[in-house]
């Protein structure tokens, strides 16, 4: 993806989440230059990645394939392998329409999904067999709002906004906003889109990004090289 891109959808992105009244922490607008003056003080964002998020899975496409992601707060593994502390996170994102987010599952991660609005999330769902894959006979058991489903391998979920599937680790998942853009909420256990993604197809969790113009705002994935490793611009 080209950095003008990223940019283009960030604002975007930005002006849809606003229009539900939903309203961004302040440091969601800090500049780089912003970032790198408060780096002392930003040791916790960075260490917990929070932040815009902003990929095409490394594709190349990402109105038929990617998400928005924005991670607002973020517990630490130490405290969820000793069960006490901060063991959560939040997270906002944008589903388009029909924009696929790939079939995937978590090998820790608990996850509520939440239709905060807009059209139909649309969630394929399928269960994982004793070595984790992908499990294409088997019935699915989820919750909708506490409410106990069982789904056939493959189903479609539809939730409207208000409504919201408790997905636990090894329930196969892929998503799209369905009849429009849908904005979604997801509270988890803690968040590691590093090593706890395990996707169907063997394709990246981030965007390359192409630097034909200044960021706006940095993603989670350009704190290593803006932030931690000496990048000036």
């Amino acid at each position: 993806m080209k950095r003008s891109q990223v940019n283009s959808i960030l604002r975007e992105g930005d002006e849809f989440i606003r229009s539900f009244g939903f309203r961004m922490p302040p440091f969601a607008y800090w500049t780089p230059g912003q970032m790198r003056d408060r780096r002392s003080e930003i040791t916790g964002i960075l260490q917990a990645r929070m932040g815009w998020d902003i990929t095409d899975y490394g594709q190349g496409d990402f109105d038929k394939l990617g998400l928005f992601l924005f991670t607002l707060r973020n517990g630490s593994q130490e405290d969820l392998k000793r069960g006490g502390g901060m063991c959560y996170a939040e997270k906002i994102m944008i589903s388009r329409h029909d924009q696929i987010s790939p079939m995937h599952r978590h090998i820790v991660k608990a996850e509520d999904i939440i239709n905060r609005g807009g059209a139909t999330l649309a969630l394929k769902m399928f269960a994982s067999d004793a070595d984790g894959n992908l499990d294409r006979r088997s019935d699915v058991n989820i919750a909708t709002d506490g409410v106990q489903r069982c789904l056939k391998a493959g189903d479609v979920l539809e939730l409207s906004p208000g409504e919201s599937v408790t997905l636990m680790p090894g329930n196969w998942h892929a998503f799209w906003g369905e009849g429009g853009d849908v904005l979604i909420g997801e509270v988890s256990t803690v968040n590691d889109d590093l090593t706890d993604n395990i996707f169907e197809e063997p394709i990246g969790r981030f965007a390359e990004v192409e630097e034909d113009e200044d960021p706006i705002h940095l993603l989670v994935s350009d704190y290593d090289r803006w932030l931690l490793n000496g990048h000036s611009s």
